[in-house]
C-alpha cells in the first residue's frame, strides 16, 4: 500500500496519473489505489475541489446533527468555522446575505495593533488596553503570514508640524515597535522635511518639521473574509451564503430547561425552509447579534450600540502608491487614515451613532468632513473636490456593552462573549485584526458549554488560508509568461487568488489583440476579467451584488464603473446559471439599488443643487445649451446630441449617446433640460462634480474653462 502510494505521488509530480501508466496495474489494484487516494485526501484536504453551494445546501438539509452551527459569515463567524473544523468538529455556517457582506468588507483595510490604543494604555496606565494591543500585534503578524497574497506591510507617515511633537510622536511609535517585539513588521524611522516631501509629494510643506514613518499591515478585507470561508469549506465545513435563520430550535434538557439545539433556516434564493440541528449554536452576526438574541429571549436587553464609519475613495494621484498617512488629531478629536488601496486612495473613518441597516448609506456631511480633514494635510496646489469622490460607503461597527458586568451601559473595549440561559453563545465587538483570537476564545468557551471533547485544541495560528500555500512574490511573472496576460491583470490575479490564479487564467478568453493574448476586462480601467465572473460561481457568488462588491471590489473603488460593468456581469452569470430575461433584469435593478448606498445617491444629490453662476456665466452656458438644442424645443434629446457631435466630426454609438444623456438627466425623462444643464455647469465649476463626458465635449467645442478631474461622483 505505502509503496503504491509513493509511486502515485511521484507520478503526480511528473504530471501523470496512476491510470496513465498501464504497468502500474500489476503493483496495486484499483481498490488499493482508491484507498491510497482517500488517505491522501484526508491528509491533504487542500487538494480537494471545494463543494458547490448546491452540495453545501444539500448537506444542511441532510438531517445530520453538527457539533457547531455558526450564524454569520463575517470575519468572526468564518474564523469560528475554520477553528472548529480544524479541531475536528463537524461544522456548519449560514449567512443570510453573502460572506463579508456587512462590516467585514467595509473596514479601513488595515491589519493593525492600534497606535491610539497604545497611547491610551501608556497615559492611562491601562493594562487591559496594553494587552489588547499586544494581542493585535501578534494577530497582525499571523495574518500577514497566513495570507501573503492578500496582505502586505504598508508604511504610514505621520507628518509633524510642531517641533515639540517630534520627540513625542517618535517615542510613541517606538513604543509601538517595542511592544511588537519579534513580530515587528519593519522598524519605524524619522525623516526630514525634504525626505517626507519626496516620499509623499502631496503633503502640505508649510511649517512641516518632518515625519515619523511606521509600519502596519494592509489587506483586501472582503477577499480575506472569503478566503477564510473557502479554507473552512476545503477543510470540510458546510458553509452556505444566502441562507437566513428564521427561528431557533429549542429542546428541554432535564433540569437545565430549554436549550438551543439548532435553527430553522430559509434559502433566500429559492424560498425553501428546513431545520438544521447542532449541539452548539454560535451567534456571530456582528451588529445584528441582538436580532438573534431576541429570538432566544424576547425580553433580553440589547447590547449593541451601532456606530457608522464612513470611508471614501479618491483617484490614485491623491496618494503615493506605497505610502499611507495618519492624521492623529482631526478637528473633532478622531483619527483619519489616508491610504493607497487597490490602485486608488482610501480615506476614513468617521464614528457616529446610526440605525441598523443591512445596506447603510454614507451621509453627505461625513463625506465632506473627511474631505475637509485631508485638505488640511495636502498641498494647496491640490484642489480637494467633492467631484473626485469615486465611491463612498458606510460600515456599522458593533460597539457592545458587556451583559456579564453590572455596569451594562458602558461600552466594552474589546469583544464580548455571552452565554444565554438556553446556551446560545453570542460573540460581538472586537476588530478585524483579532478575528482569529476572538474565534479561538469563543470556541474554547463553546466547547466547555457544549460538553464536547477537544483533543486537538486550536490549530489556526499559522494555518495558511486559501491561495496562500503555493503563492510567491513573482507568481505574476509566471502568469504573464504562461498565459499571455497583461502585467496589471497578472499582478491582480496573483494578489487576489494566490496559487489559484492559474485556474482563473485558464478560463480567460482571447482578446483578439497582439498583446495581451488573453484576458478580456469587465471595464477597461480595472484589471478585473470576465473570466473572474465565471470563476466566482465556484466561490459561492450567487448575485450581481456578490460580484460587484466582494468577488471584485468595483462597487468600493468606483461605483460608476461598477454600474457600467453590471450588464456584462449579469449576462455572464445568466449564461452560466440559466437566468431568464426577467431574472437578469431583476439582478441589475437590485444591484443598482445597492450602488445607491455606495455613493451613487450622493452623486445625484450633489448635482441636484441650486445654480451658483454669475449672470454672465449663466448667459454663456445658456447660449451653449441652445446651440445643442437643434430642435429648439427647450431640451437636448438624443437626436440633438447626435447632430451636435456629427458637426464636431465625432461618431458616437446609440448606447454612448444614451450614456451621455443619462449622466446629466437628473429627472430621468430621457432629455436634458436647461436647468439640468446649468446645474451641471455650476457643479463642474465648483468641483462638486468632475469629469462628466458632456462637460468635456463642451470644453472641446466652445473652449469654456471647465475644471476636470479623475472620474468622480
Amino acid at each position: 500500500m505505502a509503496f503504491s502510494f509513493r509511486l502515485k505521488a511521484l507520478a503526480g509530480s511528473l504530471g501523470a496519473g496512476a491510470a496513465a501508466y498501464s504497468g502500474w496495474k500489476y503493483i496495486a489494484s484499483p481498490e488499493q489505489l482508491e484507498a491510497a487516494e482517500e488517505a491522501r485526501r484526508r491528509e491533504h484536504p487542500k487538494t480537494l475541489e471545494i463543494p458547490t453551494r448546491a452540495q453545501q445546501v444539500a448537506d444542511l438539509k441532510s438531517g445530520k446533527e453538527y457539533d457547531f452551527l455558526i450564524i454569520g459569515g463575517g470575519a468572526t463567524g468564518c474564523g469560528i468555522a475554520l477553528d472548529t473544523i480544524t479541531r475536528g468538529f463537524s461544522t456548519a455556517l449560514v449567512e443570510r446575505f453573502d460572506f463579508s457582506s456587512g462590516t467585514s468588507s467595509r473596514s479601513t483595510k488595515l491589519i493593525h495593533g492600534g497606535v491610539r490604543y497604545l497611547q491610551k494604555a501608556v497615559f492611562g496606565l491601562d493594562l487591559e488596553q496594553y494587552r489588547m494591543v499586544k494581542e493585535a500585534l501578534h494577530e497582525r503578524a499571523n495574518l500577514l503570514k497566513i495570507a501573503p497574497h492578500l496582505s502586505n506591510p504598508l508604511p504610514i507617515m505621520l507628518p509633524v508640524y510642531k517641533w515639540w511633537q517630534v520627540p513625542y510622536f517618535w517615542a510613541g511609535i517606538k513604543m509601538y515597535d517595542f511592544v511588537a517585539g519579534k513580530q515587528l513588521v519593519k522598524a519605524s524611522y524619522y525623516v526630514s522635511k525634504s525626505t517626507a516631501l519626496e516620499e509623499f509629494p502631496m503633503l502640505k510643506a508649510n511649517k512641516l518639521c518632518g515625519a515619523i514613518v511606521y509600519y502596519d499591515g494592509q489587506h483586501n478585507d472582503a477577499r480575506m473574509n472569503l478566503a477564510i470561508a473557502l479554507t473552512a469549506a476545503r477543510e470540510g465545513a458546510t458553509v452556505a451564503n444566502h441562507v437566513e435563520v428564521v427561528s431557533l430550535i429549542k429542546e428541554r434538557e432535564g433540569a437545565e430547561g430549554e436549550v438551543v439545539k439548532g435553527v430553522h433556516v430559509k434559502d433566500v434564493l429559492t424560498g425553501e425552509e428546513w431545520d438544521v440541528r447542532a449541539k452548539v449554536v454560535i451567534n456571530a452576526t456582528g451588529p445584528f447579534v441582538d436580532n438573534i438574541r431576541t429570538m432566544d429571549n424576547p425580553d433580553t436587553k440589547p447590547i449593541v450600540q451601532p456606530s457608522a464609519g464612513i470611508h471614501i475613495i479618491l483617484p490614485s494621484y491623491y496618494s503615493p502608491r506605497s505610502m499611507g498617512m495618519l492624521d492623529p488629531a482631526t478637528s473633532d478629536g478622531r483619527v483619519i487614515f489616508f491610504l493607497p488601496w487597490e490602485g486608488k486612495a482610501i480615506a476614513g473613518t468617521t464614528d457616529s451613532p446610526t440605525d441598523l441597516s443591512p445596506h447603510p448609506s454614507p451621509r453627505e456631511e461625513d463625506i465632506r468632513f473627511i474631505l475637509d480633514e485631508i485638505k488640511d494635510y495636502l498641498s494647496p496646489d491640490i484642489s480637494v473636490r467633492r467631484g473626485d469622490v469615486l465611491a463612498a460607503w458606510s460600515g456599522i461597527r458593533p460597539l457592545v456593552s458587556d451583559p456579564n458586568k453590572k455596569d451594562t451601559q458602558s461600552i466594552a473595549r474589546n469583544h464580548v462573549i455571552e452565554v444565554s440561559d438556553s446556551k446560545l453563545i453570542t460573540i460581538s465587538g472586537g476588530k478585524w485584526t483579532t478575528y482569529r483570537s476572538m474565534a479561538m476564545e469563543c470556541v474554547d468557551r463553546a466547547v466547555e458549554v457544549g460538553g464536547l471533547a477537544d483533543e486537538k485544541g486550536c490549530q489556526t495560528d499559522g494555518f495558511l488560508l486559501e491561495g496562500g500555500d503555493g503563492w510567491y512574490p513573482t507568481l505574476f511573472i509566471r502568469l504573464i509568461q504562461d498565459y499571455g496576460l497583461d502585467v496589471e491583470v497578472a499582478q491582480h490575479l496573483a494578489n487576489t487568488y494566490g496559487d489559484k490564479a492559474p485556474e482563473v487564467a485558464k478560463m480567460a478568453g482571447l482578446t483578439g489583440k497582439r498583446w495581451p493574448v488573453v484576458g478580456k476586462r469587465l471595464v477597461e480601467e480595472f484589471p478585473y476579467l470576465e473570466a473572474e465572473v465565471r470563476y466566482a460561481l465556484k466561490e459561492y457568488a450567487c448575485t450581481a451584488i456578490d460580484m460587484v462588491a466582494r468577488r471584485t471590489r468595483l462597487a468600493f473603488l468606483n461605483v460608476q464603473a461598477a454600474d457600467e460593468a453590471l450588464p456584462k456581469i449579469v449576462d455572464i452569470m445568466g449564461a452560466e446559471l440559466g437566468w431568464s430575461k426577467a431574472v437578469k433584469k431583476e439582478q441589475i435593478e437590485r444591484a443598482r439599488q445597492f450602488l445607491q448606498t455606495m455613493g451613487f445617491k450622493a452623486r445625484l444629490d450633489v448635482r441636484n443643487v441650486s445654480i451658483s453662476l454669475s449672470y454672465q456665466e449663466a448667459q454663456t452656458y445658456s447660449k451653449i445649451f441652445k446651440s445643442f438644442d437643434k430642435d429648439r424645443d427647450g431640451h437636448i434629446n438624443i437626436h440633438d446630441l447626435r447632430k451636435a457631435l456629427q458637426e464636431m466630426g465625432e461618431k458616437v454609438s446609440e448606447e454612448e449617446l444614451r450614456e451621455l444623456i443619462a449622466e446629466v438627466d437628473i429627472n430621468k425623462n430621457g432629455n436634458i433640460e436647461e436647468e439640468e444643464f446649468l446645474q451641471l455647469m455650476s457643479a463642474l465649476k465648483t468641483g462638486e462634480v468632475a469629469n462628466v463626458r458632456l462637460g468635456s465635449i463642451i470644453q472641446q467645442r466652445e473652449r469654456v474653462s471647465v475644471d476636470r478631474s479623475g472620474g468622480g461622483l
